[in-house]
């Protein structure tokens, strides 16, 4: 069993920066695949970036090279956003999994946080 915090939403302008932050609390040992997730009003959730137990990251296409993940210990993760958009905003998951592989598939994943959100304004 394991549970999943998130921080770090807000409001900003388009351009701006938001660090997002999760926390896994769990009693087992086992390497975890972690993930971030995001659902816009009207929209199926997606996957945005993920990061394995070795450091493997994953990111969905429209991220890449503005967002990064990160592990700074072994049950804490970051997802930076930079250079935001209006098309960002959504409500921000944390999701993890200690199943073999780590993905942007969203099936994988066992263990999902409440959710944190971000809004972009243009």
């Amino acid at each position: 069993q394991a549970q999943l915090a998130e921080s770090g939403g807000g409001s900003v302008q388009a351009g701006g920066t938001l660090r997002l932050s999760c926390e896994l609390s769990t009693h087992t040992s086992s390497g975890y695949c972690m993930g971030w997730f995001r659902q816009a009003p009207g929209k199926e959730r997606e996957g945005v970036a993920s990061i394995d137990h070795d450091g493997t990251v994953s990111y969905e296409e429209s991220v890449k090279g503005r967002f990064a993940i990160r592990k700074e210990a072994k049950n804490i993760v970051y997802l930076q956003m930079n250079s935001l958009k209006p098309e960002d905003t959504a409500m921000y998951y944390c999701a993890a999994h200690a199943h073999w592989g780590c993905s942007l598939g969203q099936d994988q994943y066992d263990y999902w946080g409440q959710g944190t959100q971000v809004t972009v304004s243009s």
